[in-house]
């Protein structure tokens, strides 16, 4: 873990390219230190039905939904969510030039015991 799922409406497609967004997204997290390069996963889900605020066509939405596993600090947590913010803020700035638009960032921690996890590329970035 962590996992970074980007949930967007469709009608973003023309101004968002979201495999760059994915990868600047994935390198935010990195930068923060506290996760192995072989656990981020970063990827975007394309909303094709939606309905956002007063329904105008144009209004339009990115979601960051970021798993975690425990055994961070909440310091840590929320220096991470500002960083990861800011580097999303920032590349989409454009977006907020207009009255249309809202970026949403939530991180939730995933409770050990109920999860399952089997990795074949930590032990390949570990050198191991």
């Amino acid at each position: 873990m962590p996992h970074m799922a980007i949930e967007y409406s469709a009608n973003l497609d023309a101004k968002v390219d979201m495999t760059e967004l994915c990868a600047l997204i994935s390198r935010a997290i990195l930068e923060t230190g506290l996760f192995e390069p072989g656990a981020v996963r970063v990827r975007a889900f394309r909303a094709e039905a939606y309905a956002i605020a007063d329904r105008l066509p144009e209004n339009g939405f990115i979601d960051l939904n970021f798993r975690i596993g425990k055994g961070r600090t909440a310091a840590e947590k929320k220096s991470a969510g500002e960083a990861i913010f800011a580097a999303a803020s920032d590349h989409l700035a454009s977006l907020f030039a207009t009255p249309h638009f809202a970026l949403s960032l939530e991180i939730r921690e995933i409770d050990a015991e109920l999860s399952w996890k089997k990795n074949a590329i930590h032990p390949r970035l570990r050198g191991k």
